[in-house]
Protein backbone atom coordinates (compact mmCIF):
# COMPACT_ATOMS: atom_id res chain seq x y z
CA UNK A 1 0.00 0.00 0.00
CA UNK A 2 1.34 3.41 -0.97
CA UNK A 3 2.43 5.73 1.82
CA UNK A 4 -0.30 8.36 2.47
CA UNK A 5 -2.11 6.71 -0.44
CA UNK A 6 0.14 8.41 -3.00
CA UNK A 7 0.34 6.19 -6.07
CA UNK A 8 1.51 8.95 -8.40
CA UNK A 9 3.14 12.17 -7.20
CA UNK A 10 4.02 15.30 -9.14
CA UNK A 11 7.27 13.61 -10.21
CA UNK A 12 5.41 10.46 -11.21
CA UNK A 13 6.49 8.42 -8.19
CA UNK A 14 4.77 6.08 -5.81
CA UNK A 15 5.54 6.84 -2.18
CA UNK A 16 6.60 3.80 -0.17
CA UNK A 17 7.01 3.89 3.61
CA UNK A 18 8.90 1.58 5.98
CA UNK A 19 7.61 -1.96 6.16
CA UNK A 20 6.13 -3.46 9.31
CA UNK A 21 9.25 -5.53 10.05
CA UNK A 22 11.52 -2.46 9.89
CA UNK A 23 9.16 -0.60 12.21
CA UNK A 24 9.22 -3.51 14.67
CA UNK A 25 13.03 -3.72 14.62
CA UNK A 26 13.31 0.07 15.01
CA UNK A 27 11.02 0.12 18.04
CA UNK A 28 13.03 -2.70 19.62
CA UNK A 29 16.30 -0.88 18.94
CA UNK A 30 14.92 2.32 20.44
CA UNK A 31 13.86 0.48 23.60
CA UNK A 32 17.17 -1.36 24.02
CA UNK A 33 19.50 1.53 23.20
CA UNK A 34 17.54 4.62 24.21
CA UNK A 35 18.01 6.09 20.74
CA UNK A 36 15.31 8.34 19.25
CA UNK A 37 12.96 6.34 17.05
CA UNK A 38 13.97 8.09 13.76
CA UNK A 39 17.62 7.22 14.45
CA UNK A 40 16.74 3.66 15.42
CA UNK A 41 14.81 3.31 12.18
CA UNK A 42 17.90 4.26 10.16
CA UNK A 43 19.95 1.64 11.99
CA UNK A 44 17.25 -0.96 11.44
CA UNK A 45 17.22 -0.19 7.71
CA UNK A 46 21.02 -0.65 7.65
CA UNK A 47 20.75 -4.02 9.40
CA UNK A 48 22.45 -2.78 12.59
CA UNK A 49 21.51 -4.63 15.77
CA UNK A 50 21.56 -3.23 19.29
CA UNK A 51 25.00 -4.68 20.04
CA UNK A 52 26.50 -2.91 17.05
CA UNK A 53 24.71 0.42 17.48
CA UNK A 54 27.54 2.21 19.29
CA UNK A 55 30.14 1.13 16.75
CA UNK A 56 27.91 2.22 13.87
CA UNK A 57 27.19 5.62 15.37
CA UNK A 58 30.86 6.28 16.14
CA UNK A 59 32.81 4.66 13.27
CA UNK A 60 36.52 4.66 14.10
CA UNK A 61 39.25 4.33 11.54
CA UNK A 62 41.29 2.10 13.83
CA UNK A 63 38.45 -0.45 13.80
CA UNK A 64 37.55 -0.27 10.11
CA UNK A 65 40.82 0.44 8.28
CA UNK A 66 41.87 -2.62 6.26
CA UNK A 67 45.45 -3.84 6.15
CA UNK A 68 47.01 -2.00 3.19
CA UNK A 69 49.02 -5.11 2.35
CA UNK A 70 45.79 -6.93 1.54
CA UNK A 71 46.00 -5.15 -1.82
CA UNK A 72 48.35 -6.58 -4.42
CA UNK A 73 51.54 -4.63 -5.19
CA UNK A 74 51.02 -2.43 -2.13
CA UNK A 75 54.32 -3.37 -0.53
CA UNK A 76 56.24 -2.61 -3.72
CA UNK A 77 54.46 0.72 -4.23
CA UNK A 78 54.99 1.93 -0.66
CA UNK A 79 58.65 0.90 -0.56
CA UNK A 80 59.37 2.66 -3.86
CA UNK A 81 57.51 5.83 -2.87
CA UNK A 82 59.41 6.06 0.42
CA UNK A 83 62.74 5.42 -1.31
CA UNK A 84 62.06 8.24 -3.75
CA UNK A 85 61.11 10.63 -0.96
CA UNK A 86 64.05 9.74 1.27
CA UNK A 87 66.60 10.00 -1.55
CA UNK A 88 65.14 13.21 -2.96
CA UNK A 89 64.42 11.68 -6.34
CA UNK A 90 62.49 13.56 -9.00
CA UNK A 91 58.82 12.58 -8.66
CA UNK A 92 55.89 13.36 -10.95
CA UNK A 93 52.22 12.90 -10.04
CA UNK A 94 49.92 12.23 -13.01
CA UNK A 95 46.29 12.68 -11.94
CA UNK A 96 42.80 12.64 -13.37
CA UNK A 97 41.06 16.01 -13.68
CA UNK A 98 38.10 15.30 -11.38
CA UNK A 99 37.70 15.71 -7.61
CA UNK A 100 39.01 12.23 -6.86
CA UNK A 101 42.08 12.77 -9.01
CA UNK A 102 42.72 16.23 -7.60
CA UNK A 103 42.29 15.07 -4.01
CA UNK A 104 44.56 12.09 -4.64
CA UNK A 105 47.24 14.34 -6.09
CA UNK A 106 46.91 16.79 -3.20
CA UNK A 107 47.33 13.90 -0.74
CA UNK A 108 50.64 12.91 -2.31
CA UNK A 109 51.86 16.50 -2.58
CA UNK A 110 50.97 17.12 1.07
CA UNK A 111 52.70 13.91 2.17
CA UNK A 112 55.85 14.84 0.25
CA UNK A 113 55.78 18.45 1.49
CA UNK A 114 55.76 17.29 5.10
CA UNK A 115 59.06 15.55 4.34
CA UNK A 116 60.55 18.58 2.66
CA UNK A 117 60.05 17.21 -0.84
CA UNK A 118 58.19 18.43 -3.90
CA UNK A 119 56.78 16.87 -7.04
CA UNK A 120 55.70 17.82 -10.53
CA UNK A 121 51.93 17.82 -10.94
CA UNK A 122 50.58 16.83 -14.36
CA UNK A 123 46.88 16.75 -15.15
CA UNK A 124 45.92 16.20 -18.79
CA UNK A 125 43.69 18.63 -20.64
CA UNK A 126 40.22 17.09 -20.99
CA UNK A 127 39.77 18.24 -24.59
CA UNK A 128 43.29 18.04 -26.04
CA UNK A 129 44.48 14.91 -24.23
CA UNK A 130 41.43 13.19 -22.78
CA UNK A 131 41.27 10.96 -19.73
CA UNK A 132 44.28 9.17 -18.36
CA UNK A 133 47.95 8.88 -19.31
CA UNK A 134 48.96 9.39 -22.92
CA UNK A 135 52.22 8.38 -24.55
CA UNK A 136 53.64 11.87 -25.30
CA UNK A 137 53.01 13.10 -21.76
CA UNK A 138 54.45 9.98 -20.15
CA UNK A 139 57.54 10.07 -22.36
CA UNK A 140 58.14 13.72 -21.51
CA UNK A 141 57.72 13.10 -17.77
CA UNK A 142 59.99 10.06 -17.91
CA UNK A 143 62.77 12.14 -19.45
CA UNK A 144 62.92 14.40 -16.38
CA UNK A 145 61.74 12.20 -13.48
CA UNK A 146 62.82 9.07 -11.64
CA UNK A 147 59.31 8.07 -10.52
CA UNK A 148 55.84 8.73 -11.94
CA UNK A 149 52.80 8.06 -9.75
CA UNK A 150 49.50 7.83 -11.64
CA UNK A 151 46.47 8.46 -9.42
CA UNK A 152 42.85 7.78 -10.32
CA UNK A 153 43.97 6.58 -13.75
CA UNK A 154 46.43 4.28 -15.49
CA UNK A 155 44.98 0.80 -15.00
CA UNK A 156 44.05 0.45 -18.68
CA UNK A 157 46.83 2.67 -20.09
CA UNK A 158 49.11 -0.04 -21.44
CA UNK A 159 50.59 1.85 -24.41
CA UNK A 160 50.93 5.15 -22.54
CA UNK A 161 52.79 3.61 -19.60
CA UNK A 162 55.07 1.72 -21.98
CA UNK A 163 56.24 5.12 -23.25
CA UNK A 164 57.75 5.98 -19.83
CA UNK A 165 61.09 4.40 -20.74
CA UNK A 166 63.69 4.20 -17.99
CA UNK A 167 61.36 5.51 -15.25
CA UNK A 168 59.46 3.57 -12.62
CA UNK A 169 55.67 3.98 -12.74
CA UNK A 170 53.26 3.32 -9.88
CA UNK A 171 49.51 3.20 -10.51
CA UNK A 172 47.15 3.98 -7.60
CA UNK A 173 43.67 3.59 -9.04
CA UNK A 174 40.20 2.16 -8.47
CA UNK A 175 38.74 1.84 -11.97
CA UNK A 176 37.89 -1.58 -13.33
CA UNK A 177 40.91 -3.41 -14.67
CA UNK A 178 41.24 -5.57 -17.76
CA UNK A 179 42.61 -9.06 -18.20
CA UNK A 180 46.18 -7.79 -18.26
CA UNK A 181 48.00 -5.12 -16.27
CA UNK A 182 49.88 -2.20 -17.79
CA UNK A 183 53.70 -2.21 -17.72
CA UNK A 184 54.22 -0.60 -14.32
CA UNK A 185 56.36 -1.32 -11.28
CA UNK A 186 53.17 -1.59 -9.20
CA UNK A 187 49.45 -1.39 -9.87
CA UNK A 188 47.52 -0.93 -6.62
CA UNK A 189 43.85 -1.18 -7.45
CA UNK A 190 41.10 -3.00 -5.50
CA UNK A 191 39.24 -3.44 -8.79
CA UNK A 192 41.96 -5.11 -10.79
CA UNK A 193 40.89 -8.50 -12.14
CA UNK A 194 42.92 -10.59 -9.68
CA UNK A 195 41.62 -8.83 -6.53
CA UNK A 196 38.70 -10.26 -4.54
CA UNK A 197 36.72 -7.02 -4.71
CA UNK A 198 36.32 -6.67 -0.94
CA UNK A 199 37.76 -3.14 -1.14
CA UNK A 200 36.18 -2.29 -4.46
CA UNK A 201 34.16 0.50 -2.83
CA UNK A 202 37.26 2.66 -2.29
CA UNK A 203 37.79 5.72 -4.44
CA UNK A 204 41.29 6.53 -5.67
CA UNK A 205 41.97 8.84 -2.73
CA UNK A 206 41.12 5.95 -0.41
CA UNK A 207 43.68 3.80 -2.24
CA UNK A 208 46.27 6.59 -1.98
CA UNK A 209 45.55 6.96 1.74
CA UNK A 210 46.10 3.22 2.30
CA UNK A 211 49.35 3.50 0.36
CA UNK A 212 50.48 6.34 2.63
CA UNK A 213 49.53 4.26 5.69
CA UNK A 214 51.83 1.51 4.45
CA UNK A 215 54.48 4.09 3.57
CA UNK A 216 54.26 5.30 7.17
CA UNK A 217 55.05 1.79 8.36
CA UNK A 218 58.12 1.76 6.12
CA UNK A 219 59.24 5.13 7.47
CA UNK A 220 58.78 3.92 11.05
CA UNK A 221 60.89 0.90 10.28
CA UNK A 222 63.64 3.25 9.10
CA UNK A 223 63.36 5.30 12.28
CA UNK A 224 62.08 8.32 10.38
CA UNK A 225 59.22 10.66 11.30
CA UNK A 226 55.86 10.07 9.65
CA UNK A 227 53.66 12.74 8.09
CA UNK A 228 50.35 13.43 9.84
CA UNK A 229 47.91 11.25 7.91
CA UNK A 230 44.89 11.97 10.10
CA UNK A 231 45.04 15.63 9.06
CA UNK A 232 44.66 14.48 5.44
CA UNK A 233 41.31 12.79 5.94
CA UNK A 234 39.48 15.93 4.79
CA UNK A 235 40.76 15.21 1.27
CA UNK A 236 39.79 11.55 1.47
CA UNK A 237 36.29 12.47 2.65
CA UNK A 238 35.89 15.00 -0.16
CA UNK A 239 36.91 12.51 -2.84
CA UNK A 240 34.83 9.67 -1.39
CA UNK A 241 31.64 11.71 -1.50
CA UNK A 242 32.29 13.55 -4.76
CA UNK A 243 33.17 10.32 -6.59
CA UNK A 244 29.90 8.79 -5.35
CA UNK A 245 31.65 5.94 -3.57
CA UNK A 246 29.32 3.91 -1.33
CA UNK A 247 29.37 5.13 2.26
CA UNK A 248 29.85 1.71 3.79
CA UNK A 249 32.67 0.12 5.76
CA UNK A 250 35.82 2.17 6.04
CA UNK A 251 34.35 4.86 3.77
CA UNK A 252 31.97 5.82 6.60
CA UNK A 253 34.93 6.40 8.89
CA UNK A 254 36.82 8.30 6.18
CA UNK A 255 33.93 10.70 5.68
CA UNK A 256 32.87 11.05 9.32
CA UNK A 257 36.39 11.82 10.53
CA UNK A 258 37.27 13.80 7.42
CA UNK A 259 34.30 16.12 7.97
CA UNK A 260 35.50 16.73 11.53
CA UNK A 261 38.95 17.64 10.21
CA UNK A 262 37.43 19.93 7.58
CA UNK A 263 35.36 21.75 10.19
CA UNK A 264 38.63 22.93 11.80
CA UNK A 265 39.34 25.00 8.65
CA UNK A 266 43.06 24.32 8.53
CA UNK A 267 43.46 23.53 4.82
CA UNK A 268 43.59 26.87 2.97
CA UNK A 269 42.24 25.48 -0.29
CA UNK A 270 39.16 23.96 1.30
CA UNK A 271 38.61 27.05 3.46
CA UNK A 272 38.67 29.27 0.37
CA UNK A 273 36.35 26.95 -1.57
CA UNK A 274 33.94 26.80 1.36
CA UNK A 275 33.90 30.59 1.56
CA UNK A 276 33.18 31.18 -2.14
CA UNK A 277 30.46 28.50 -1.93
CA UNK A 278 28.99 30.37 1.08
CA UNK A 279 29.11 27.31 3.27
CA UNK A 280 27.86 28.87 6.47
CA UNK A 281 28.06 26.02 8.97
CA UNK A 282 29.81 22.76 9.74
CA UNK A 283 30.34 20.78 6.53
CA UNK A 284 28.19 17.73 5.79
CA UNK A 285 28.50 15.12 3.06
CA UNK A 286 25.88 16.98 1.04
CA UNK A 287 28.09 20.08 0.90
CA UNK A 288 31.05 18.07 -0.39
CA UNK A 289 29.04 16.63 -3.24
CA UNK A 290 26.93 19.62 -4.24
CA UNK A 291 28.86 22.75 -3.21
CA UNK A 292 32.58 21.99 -3.19
CA UNK A 293 32.77 19.15 -5.71
CA UNK A 294 31.30 21.05 -8.68
CA UNK A 295 33.66 23.98 -8.13
CA UNK A 296 36.74 21.75 -7.96
CA UNK A 297 35.59 19.94 -11.10
CA UNK A 298 34.98 23.19 -12.98
CA UNK A 299 38.64 23.67 -13.84
CA UNK A 300 38.84 20.29 -15.53
CA UNK A 301 35.49 20.77 -17.25
CA UNK A 302 35.71 24.23 -18.82
CA UNK A 303 38.98 25.79 -17.66
CA UNK A 304 42.50 24.70 -16.73
CA UNK A 305 42.65 21.07 -15.70
CA UNK A 306 45.04 21.46 -12.77
CA UNK A 307 43.25 24.32 -10.95
CA UNK A 308 41.29 22.07 -8.61
CA UNK A 309 44.30 20.05 -7.50
CA UNK A 310 46.40 23.17 -7.10
CA UNK A 311 43.74 24.77 -4.92
CA UNK A 312 43.44 21.68 -2.72
CA UNK A 313 47.21 21.45 -2.33
CA UNK A 314 47.78 25.17 -1.80
CA UNK A 315 49.16 26.26 1.60
CA UNK A 316 49.05 30.04 1.04
CA UNK A 317 45.62 31.46 2.00
CA UNK A 318 45.83 34.37 -0.45
CA UNK A 319 46.76 32.14 -3.38
CA UNK A 320 44.09 29.63 -2.33
CA UNK A 321 41.54 32.45 -2.33
CA UNK A 322 42.55 33.47 -5.84
CA UNK A 323 42.31 29.89 -7.12
CA UNK A 324 38.96 29.32 -5.42
CA UNK A 325 37.55 32.53 -6.94
CA UNK A 326 38.71 31.43 -10.39
CA UNK A 327 37.10 28.02 -9.91
CA UNK A 328 33.88 29.66 -8.73
CA UNK A 329 33.76 31.76 -11.88
CA UNK A 330 34.43 28.73 -14.06
CA UNK A 331 31.64 26.90 -12.26
CA UNK A 332 29.21 29.64 -13.27
CA UNK A 333 30.39 29.28 -16.87
CA UNK A 334 29.97 25.52 -16.61
CA UNK A 335 26.38 25.88 -15.43
CA UNK A 336 25.46 27.98 -18.47
CA UNK A 337 27.05 25.51 -20.90
CA UNK A 338 25.50 22.58 -19.05
CA UNK A 339 22.01 24.09 -19.23
CA UNK A 340 22.09 24.35 -23.02
CA UNK A 341 23.43 20.82 -23.52
CA UNK A 342 20.99 19.39 -20.97
CA UNK A 343 17.98 20.82 -22.78
CA UNK A 344 19.12 19.35 -26.10
CA UNK A 345 19.95 15.98 -24.55
CA UNK A 346 16.62 15.65 -22.75
CA UNK A 347 14.77 16.51 -25.97
CA UNK A 348 16.60 13.69 -27.77
CA UNK A 349 15.92 11.22 -25.00
CA UNK A 350 12.23 12.08 -24.91
CA UNK A 351 11.92 11.75 -28.69
CA UNK A 352 13.70 8.37 -28.67
CA UNK A 353 11.59 6.97 -25.84
CA UNK A 354 13.87 4.00 -25.06
CA UNK A 355 12.83 2.36 -21.79
CA UNK A 356 16.23 0.67 -21.33
CA UNK A 357 18.83 3.40 -21.80
CA UNK A 358 18.73 7.19 -22.02
CA UNK A 359 21.33 8.44 -24.47
CA UNK A 360 21.98 11.53 -26.54
CA UNK A 361 24.74 12.80 -28.81
CA UNK A 362 25.34 16.17 -30.37
CA UNK A 363 27.97 18.08 -32.35
CA UNK A 364 30.00 20.60 -30.41
CA UNK A 365 28.76 19.56 -26.99
CA UNK A 366 31.50 20.55 -24.57
CA UNK A 367 33.32 17.43 -23.31
CA UNK A 368 33.61 19.08 -19.92
CA UNK A 369 29.88 18.96 -19.23
CA UNK A 370 28.76 15.67 -20.78
CA UNK A 371 29.32 13.85 -17.48
CA UNK A 372 27.20 16.17 -15.39
CA UNK A 373 24.51 16.28 -18.10
CA UNK A 374 24.49 12.47 -18.10
CA UNK A 375 23.83 12.65 -14.37
CA UNK A 376 20.96 15.10 -14.93
CA UNK A 377 19.44 12.87 -17.62
CA UNK A 378 19.74 9.88 -15.29
CA UNK A 379 17.94 11.79 -12.55
CA UNK A 380 15.17 12.84 -14.94
CA UNK A 381 14.58 9.39 -16.44
CA UNK A 382 15.73 7.04 -13.66
CA UNK A 383 17.60 5.06 -16.31
CA UNK A 384 21.30 4.54 -17.07
CA UNK A 385 22.32 7.49 -19.23
CA UNK A 386 25.01 8.31 -21.77
CA UNK A 387 25.72 11.76 -23.20
CA UNK A 388 28.23 12.14 -26.05
CA UNK A 389 29.79 15.24 -27.56
CA UNK A 390 30.89 14.81 -31.18
CA UNK A 391 33.79 16.62 -32.84
CA UNK A 392 35.49 15.74 -36.15
CA UNK A 393 33.78 12.38 -36.40
CA UNK A 394 34.73 11.25 -32.88
CA UNK A 395 32.35 11.10 -29.94
CA UNK A 396 33.58 11.52 -26.37
CA UNK A 397 31.00 10.72 -23.75
CA UNK A 398 30.21 9.99 -20.15
CA UNK A 399 27.81 7.50 -18.67
CA UNK A 400 26.01 7.45 -15.33
CA UNK A 401 24.18 4.47 -13.89
CA UNK A 402 21.38 3.70 -11.48
CA UNK A 403 21.69 1.36 -8.47
CA UNK A 404 21.84 -2.27 -9.50
CA UNK A 405 23.19 -1.70 -13.02
CA UNK A 406 26.93 -2.21 -13.53
CA UNK A 407 27.51 0.27 -16.33
CA UNK A 408 31.29 0.21 -16.10
CA UNK A 409 31.45 -3.50 -16.85
CA UNK A 410 29.11 -3.08 -19.80
CA UNK A 411 31.23 -0.23 -21.22
CA UNK A 412 34.31 -2.46 -20.92
CA UNK A 413 32.46 -5.14 -22.87
CA UNK A 414 31.63 -2.67 -25.64
CA UNK A 415 35.30 -1.73 -25.91
CA UNK A 416 36.33 -5.40 -26.04
CA UNK A 417 33.80 -6.00 -28.81
CA UNK A 418 35.24 -3.16 -30.90
CA UNK A 419 32.22 -0.88 -30.79
CA UNK A 420 34.21 1.74 -28.85
CA UNK A 421 37.62 3.19 -29.50
CA UNK A 422 38.13 3.05 -25.76
CA UNK A 423 36.07 2.96 -22.61
CA UNK A 424 36.30 2.34 -18.90
CA UNK A 425 35.01 3.23 -15.49
CA UNK A 426 33.28 1.66 -12.54
CA UNK A 427 29.80 0.51 -11.61
CA UNK A 428 28.12 3.92 -11.37
CA UNK A 429 30.12 6.00 -13.87
CA UNK A 430 32.13 5.46 -17.02
CA UNK A 431 33.69 7.27 -19.95
CA UNK A 432 33.93 6.32 -23.60
CA UNK A 433 35.32 7.34 -26.97
CA UNK A 434 33.46 6.16 -30.06
CA UNK A 435 33.44 6.75 -33.81
CA UNK A 436 30.44 8.91 -34.74
CA UNK A 437 29.24 6.31 -37.23
CA UNK A 438 29.13 3.63 -34.53
CA UNK A 439 27.19 5.57 -31.89
CA UNK A 440 23.72 4.12 -32.65
CA UNK A 441 25.00 0.53 -32.80
CA UNK A 442 27.06 0.97 -29.63
CA UNK A 443 24.12 2.40 -27.70
CA UNK A 444 21.79 -0.37 -28.89
CA UNK A 445 24.33 -2.99 -27.79
CA UNK A 446 24.80 -1.21 -24.45
CA UNK A 447 21.05 -1.29 -23.86
CA UNK A 448 21.07 -5.03 -24.50
CA UNK A 449 24.02 -5.60 -22.15
CA UNK A 450 22.34 -3.85 -19.20
CA UNK A 451 18.90 -5.32 -19.81
CA UNK A 452 19.38 -8.18 -17.36
CA UNK A 453 20.47 -5.82 -14.57
CA UNK A 454 17.52 -3.53 -15.28
CA UNK A 455 15.11 -6.46 -15.12
CA UNK A 456 16.22 -7.14 -11.55
CA UNK A 457 15.28 -3.64 -10.38
CA UNK A 458 12.03 -3.50 -8.49
CA UNK A 459 10.13 -0.35 -7.65
CA UNK A 460 12.57 1.76 -9.66
CA UNK A 461 10.19 4.71 -9.56
CA UNK A 462 9.29 4.30 -5.91
CA UNK A 463 10.17 7.12 -3.54
CA UNK A 464 11.24 5.69 -0.21
CA UNK A 465 9.85 7.55 2.80
CA UNK A 466 11.40 7.04 6.24
CA UNK A 467 8.34 8.27 8.11
CA UNK A 468 6.00 11.15 8.86
CA UNK A 469 7.25 14.31 10.50
CA UNK A 470 5.31 17.20 11.98
CA UNK A 471 6.55 20.74 11.54
CA UNK A 472 6.97 21.15 15.30
CA UNK A 473 9.20 18.05 15.35
CA UNK A 474 11.59 19.37 12.71
CA UNK A 475 14.14 20.96 15.04
CA UNK A 476 17.93 21.47 14.98
CA UNK A 477 18.17 19.00 17.85
CA UNK A 478 16.44 16.32 15.83
CA UNK A 479 18.65 17.08 12.84
CA UNK A 480 21.78 16.59 14.94
CA UNK A 481 20.44 13.27 16.24
CA UNK A 482 19.90 12.11 12.67
CA UNK A 483 23.41 13.21 11.70
CA UNK A 484 24.78 10.82 14.32
CA UNK A 485 23.65 7.98 12.05
CA UNK A 486 25.46 9.47 9.04
CA UNK A 487 27.30 10.28 6.94
CA UNK A 488 24.75 9.96 4.18
CA UNK A 489 25.35 9.42 0.50
CA UNK A 490 25.70 6.62 -2.01
CA UNK A 491 24.43 3.30 -0.55
CA UNK A 492 23.54 5.14 2.68
CA UNK A 493 20.68 7.50 1.83
CA UNK A 494 19.69 10.22 4.27
CA UNK A 495 16.25 9.79 5.83
CA UNK A 496 13.46 11.24 3.74
CA UNK A 497 10.41 12.50 5.62
CA UNK A 498 6.88 13.23 4.52
CA UNK A 499 5.00 16.27 5.80
CA UNK A 500 1.30 15.52 5.45
CA UNK A 501 -1.40 18.01 4.50
CA UNK A 502 0.67 21.18 4.26
CA UNK A 503 -0.50 24.57 3.03
CA UNK A 504 1.84 26.46 0.69
CA UNK A 505 2.36 29.97 2.08
CA UNK A 506 4.63 31.21 -0.70
CA UNK A 507 6.64 29.90 -3.65
CA UNK A 508 9.13 31.71 -5.85
CA UNK A 509 11.97 30.93 -8.17
CA UNK A 510 15.56 31.13 -6.97
CA UNK A 511 18.17 31.60 -9.65
CA UNK A 512 17.41 30.04 -13.02
CA UNK A 513 16.12 26.65 -12.02
CA UNK A 514 15.49 26.38 -8.27
CA UNK A 515 12.36 26.88 -6.18
CA UNK A 516 12.05 28.36 -2.69
CA UNK A 517 8.85 28.05 -0.71
CA UNK A 518 7.39 28.13 2.78
CA UNK A 519 4.67 25.85 4.10
CA UNK A 520 2.81 24.99 7.29
CA UNK A 521 0.28 22.56 8.66
CA UNK A 522 -2.92 23.77 10.29
CA UNK A 523 -1.88 25.62 13.45
CA UNK A 524 1.77 24.61 13.05
CA UNK A 525 4.94 26.65 12.56
CA UNK A 526 6.03 27.74 9.09
CA UNK A 527 8.96 25.88 7.53
CA UNK A 528 11.14 26.82 4.59
CA UNK A 529 11.99 24.51 1.71
CA UNK A 530 14.28 24.60 -1.32
CA UNK A 531 13.79 22.37 -4.35
CA UNK A 532 17.03 22.35 -6.33
CA UNK A 533 16.54 22.22 -10.08
CA UNK A 534 12.77 21.94 -9.66
CA UNK A 535 11.93 24.43 -12.41
CA UNK A 536 13.46 22.12 -15.04
CA UNK A 537 11.02 19.33 -14.17
CA UNK A 538 7.36 18.96 -13.22
CA UNK A 539 7.73 19.85 -9.53
CA UNK A 540 8.56 23.56 -9.78
CA UNK A 541 5.91 24.61 -12.31
CA UNK A 542 3.24 22.78 -10.29
CA UNK A 543 4.14 24.58 -7.04
CA UNK A 544 5.07 28.05 -8.24
CA UNK A 545 1.45 29.21 -8.36
CA UNK A 546 0.14 27.03 -5.55
CA UNK A 547 -0.16 29.56 -2.74
CA UNK A 548 -2.94 28.53 -0.36
CA UNK A 549 -3.24 25.02 -1.79
CA UNK A 550 -2.65 21.82 0.18
CA UNK A 551 0.00 19.23 -0.59
CA UNK A 552 1.79 16.29 0.93
CA UNK A 553 5.54 17.16 0.77
CA UNK A 554 8.59 14.90 0.92
CA UNK A 555 12.27 15.63 1.29
CA UNK A 556 15.33 15.69 3.50
CA UNK A 557 16.30 18.07 6.27
CA UNK A 558 19.15 20.58 6.05
CA UNK A 559 20.60 22.77 8.80
CA UNK A 560 22.35 26.05 8.04
CA UNK A 561 23.73 28.87 10.15
CA UNK A 562 23.24 32.53 9.27
CA UNK A 563 24.53 35.36 11.45
CA UNK A 564 24.91 32.90 14.32
CA UNK A 565 21.34 31.60 14.03
CA UNK A 566 20.53 28.02 13.11
CA UNK A 567 17.90 27.49 10.46
CA UNK A 568 16.31 24.18 9.52
CA UNK A 569 14.78 23.76 6.11
CA UNK A 570 13.45 21.01 3.90
CA UNK A 571 15.32 19.97 0.77
CA UNK A 572 12.13 19.28 -1.15
CA UNK A 573 12.18 16.32 -3.52
CA UNK A 574 8.55 15.58 -4.27
CA UNK A 575 4.96 16.63 -3.62
CA UNK A 576 1.46 15.35 -4.15
CA UNK A 577 -1.72 17.47 -4.22
CA UNK A 578 -4.57 16.63 -1.89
Amino acid sequence: MAFLGIERSLTNRRWVGPDAETDRLAEGLAQRTGLPLPVARILAERGVEAEGAEGFLTPRLRDLLPDPLSLRDMGIAAERLVAAAVKGERIAVFADYDVDGGSSAALLLDWLRQQGRGATLYIPDRIDEGYGPNAPAMAALAADHDLIVCVDCGTLSHDALAAALGTDVIVLDHHLGGETLPPALAVVNPNRADEDGSLGHLCAAGVVFLTLVQAGRVLRGMGRAEPDLMAMLDLVALATVADVAPLTGVNRAFVRQGLAIMARRRRPGLVALSDVARLDGPPAAFHLGFLLGPRINAGGRVGRADLGALCLACRDPREAGRLAAELDGLNRDRRAIESAVRDEALAQVEARGDARLSWAAGPGWHPGVVGIVAARVKEATDLPSVVIGVENGIGKGSARSVPGVDLGRAIHRLADEGLLLKGGGHMMAAGLTVAETKIPAAMERLADLIAADLAQRTGARDLRISGLLEGAGATPQMYRQLEDAGPYGQAAPAPRFAFADQVIDSAQTMGDSHLRLSFRSAGGPALEAVAWGAMTGPLGPALIGARGRRFHLAGRLDLSTWNGRERLRLRLEDAAPL
